[in-house]
């Protein structure tokens, strides 16, 4: 027997026996829910619901889902020099590229029927426990990209229980810092001089600031091409010409942090004076060697840290030489462009310094964009990870309270991530959950 469709409601089938003319037995064949039937207000009411618009700051980056959306808030926000200045690496910018095409490139392999109802993040790094194993890597001129700068990373961190480091190319001082956030677990990032009496003198003031860890940097024998700044014509302060003059006309709300607080210094170097060319070129001294480590662990006291690790033989010879940590590190891609990949050397590095039974710590940054990336980079041998753009687009996007978001957002990231992969501490991370699809 076969069933017929009414032409005026091609949706009803009629049953056995049943004929067209018949709505009510052409009906019956169908659930009640879904008989078409006019809707009652009391079914809508809880459809119109409409919110007041909210355009608070607050809202804004509460809306913010990813570091990325952090990012586009940011380049909205800020001119074009200095957004130019955080977001570009060196030359053609493959190195930056790379390191972002590595993170996603991570295969996850997760475990199920494990208890994960509980996560815990902290770990512990140099000495001291960290609430999450991600810390706040140094970055220079911060407060050119946001006016809070500097204050607001370091109290960020100090709110999240996570490291935050100081460049020597600050915008805020050794000893400001250490005020605005006197709870926070503070680092210093060290530019080795020429002088080093200069270098001598940065040192004392970290000790006596209470900074426990001293970062120096060794991958800026020169200093980068970075083409971004020099088609920008980029200045500290910035200077206003026709062209900044009309990319502020869109953020006016920079220029005015910007003209109405203190004006733009290396607040770390306040005794010197010259061109920001003369300065980058006095600083970064092309005749560092190893042998300059010996100094530096004469002359620094506490935990010292070697940023700019990019082999395995270099992470041996470092920790021979007495570092307790080495961050693995291309400069965030703004120095060598097609330098190696900090993730992609990260399992041999580590299985080196394993083998040596060394105890150096492995710090590791570049290309980090969410916290799944981190939990990445720890699972293939990381002990921690630094950030810089992905803090900074947030800071960008919103001073200390888009920092905040950026550490919420990847806290978020890490928790779940964890809990798919079935695993409820940092500990518990192992090379097994993760497989690199290519290199």
């Amino acid at each position: 027997m076969t069933q017929t469709v009414p032409p005026e409601n091609p949706e009803a089938l009629t049953t056995p026996g049943a004929t067209a003319q018949d709505p009510a037995a052409a009906g019956r064949g169908l659930p009640a829910a879904l008989r078409r039937r006019v809707p009652k207000y009391a079914d809508l009411a809880p459809l119109m619901q409409f919110k007041k618009p909210d355009f608070s700051r607050a809202a804004r980056l509460g809306r913010a889902s990813t570091i990325w959306d952090l990012r586009d808030m940011a380049k909205r926000r800020t001119p074009r020099a200095p957004f130019d200045y955080t977001d570009g690496a060196a030359e053609a910018e493959i190195s930056l590229r790379r390191a972002r095409q590595a993170f996603q490139d991570i295969e996850f392999r997760p475990g199920i029927l494990r208890d994960v109802s509980s996560i815990d993040l902290s770990t512990d790094i140099l000495g001291k426990p960290s609430r999450l194993p991600v810390g706040i890597a140094p970055t220079g001129f911060t407060r050119m990209m946001q006016s809070e700068g500097e204050y607001a990373g370091s109290r960020a961190a100090e709110a999240a229980g996570i490291p935050y480091t100081l460049s020597t190319m600050g915008t805020a001082s050794i000893e400001d810092v250490a005020a605005a956030a006197p709870d926070g677990r503070n680092w210093f990032q060290l530019y080795l001089w020429t002088d080093r009496d200069r270098s001598r003198e940065l040192i004392e003031r970290a000790a006596a600031a209470g900074n426990d860890t001293l970062m120096v940097t060794v991958d800026t024998a020169v200093a980068g091409a970075r083409l971004r700044d020099v088609r920008n014509g980029m200045t500290i302060p910035p200077a206003l010409t026709l062209k900044t003059v009309l990319d502020a006309s869109y953020r006016p709300a920079w220029w005015f942090n910007f003209l109405t607080h203190e004006p733009l210094t290396f607040a770390s170097l306040s005794r010197y004076t010259g061109t920001v060319a003369d300065l980058i070129n006095s600083m970064f001294d092309p005749t560092l060697t190893f042998a300059d480590l010996d100094w530096l662990r004469e002359t620094w006291k506490g935990k010292l840290v070697v940023k700019g690790i990019q082999t395995a033989d270099d992470a041996r010879k470092v920790a021979d030489y007495g570092a307790d940590g080495i961050v693995l590190s291309n400069h965030g891609g703004r120095q060598l462009d097609r330098a190696p990949v900090p993730l992609h050397v990260l399992p041999e590095v580590s299985a080196a310094l394993k083998a040596d039974n060394s105890g150096t710590a492995v710090l590791l940054d570049t290309g980090i964009m969410s916290g799944a990336d981190i939990i990445a980079a720890l699972a293939l041998g990381a002990d921690f990870t630094l950030i810089g753009r992905a803090y900074l687009y947030g800071l960008m996007a919103g001073g200390r309270a888009g920092v905040d978001r950026a550490l919420q957002i990847l806290e978020q990231d890490m928790l779940r991530t964890m809990a798919l992969l079935g695993v409820s501490s940092i500990a518990e991370l192992t090379p097994d959950h993760v497989r690199i699809l290519r290199q």
